[in-house]
């Protein structure tokens, strides 16, 4: 019997716009409605449904997948994408790590948005089918047997352009607390920051790298360390705006002043961010969010590519740095 590969070349189409037709999806035009199922009426092609649970209504729900409650910019992002699927006729289910892999599996939910490091590329690539395609927000992965796109952060060159931004203010003894080593935001930041230094012929003592957690606290404990010193760098450059707030506590408590005594930066772009006048990295967390739908949605339809899709980012310029 013909497979649905073959009905997806004879009509066209993706296997996943294929698949969509034959679930009573909405997400697919009339016209190659029509002509997917013209064809699978003249092979004969009738799915074995048997082994399948049948698809509830739970079907046109996209489930957003993350970890850390402890950072405000999630609103955003959910927000973006709230927004893009009730435009579409989706509902939105949002988890944590514990329980995603319930709702990843079986007939709960069309597809996926993740912003999880948790989560293993394993176990996506698993998961990421034709039927259920996944949006990352945290990573690539590259494997063409997976059915994932990526919507992330272009964080390399404006790292460059702030740090160099630093240097051209004169700053030359630089710090920096790191995020969790294995995420690729980390990676980016990182590489953005010392690359510039070596750019300018400035050398990175990496007794100033500390690392975090892009938490609040782990932040803090950062500069707690960085005290113990009476050799201060002048300015942090910290991967998220969570431990450049910890970082500030810390050295105010310590009648360090900021930005007279040390300059201090952080990325994101928080809510608190703005209130301390920290100066950042702003991200269009809406907007990510808004894209990272659109794109999961256009994967459904068979109509997306696979190429990463990167976000731009601006440098605000608030009271931290001297």
């Amino acid at each position: 019997m013909i497979k649905m590969k073959e009905i997806a070349e004879l009509a066209g189409v993706s296997i996943s716009t294929v698949s969509n037709v034959l679930n009573g999806r909405k997400n697919v035009g009339q016209a190659t409605r029509e002509r997917v199922l013209q064809i699978c009426s003249e092979y004969g092609y009738h799915p074995n449904l048997s082994g399948k649970k049948a698809k509830s209504a739970n079907s046109n729900t996209i489930v957003f997948v993350f970890s850390d409650f402890d950072r405000d910019f999630y609103l955003k992002i959910i927000e973006g994408i709230s927004d893009c699927l009730t435009e579409n006729g989706y509902d939105l289910m949002i988890c944590t790590n514990k329980s995603a892999a319930n709702f990843m599996r079986g007939s709960l939910a069309s597809g996926a948005i993740i912003l999880d490091g948790s989560l293993t590329d394993d176990f996506l690539i698993s998961v990421a089918k034709p039927d259920f395609p996944v949006v990352l927000m945290d990573r690539i992965i590259r494997n063409e047997q997976a059915e994932t796109k990526s919507v992330i952060v272009d964080n390399y060159p404006v790292m460059c352009e702030m740090v160099q931004g630093l240097v051209d203010k004169g700053f030359k003894r630089f710090g920096f607390i790191g995020g969790l080593d294995f995420t690729l935001d980390n990676q980016e930041r990182y590489a953005g920051f010392t690359d510039t230094l070596a750019k300018n012929n400035i050398e990175f003592d990496r007794k100033y790298y500390f690392h975090g957690n892009y938490r609040e606290k782990s932040g803090y404990q950062a500069a707690k360390i960085m005290l113990l010193s009476n050799d201060l760098p002048e300015v942090v450059v910290c991967a998220n705006d969570n431990m450049a707030i910890g970082a500030i506590k810390a050295f105010e408590e310590n009648k360090i002043r900021v930005p007279d005594d040390i300059s201090v930066t952080g990325f994101d772009d928080s809510v608190l961010a703005e209130m301390k006048g920290l100066t950042t990295i702003s991200i269009p967390r809406y907007e990510s969010g808004y894209l990272a739908a659109k794109e999961l949605l256009a994967m459904l339809e068979g109509t997306a590519n696979k190429e990463p899709f990167k976000l731009g980012a601006t440098i605000k310029w608030r009271k931290t740095v001297k």
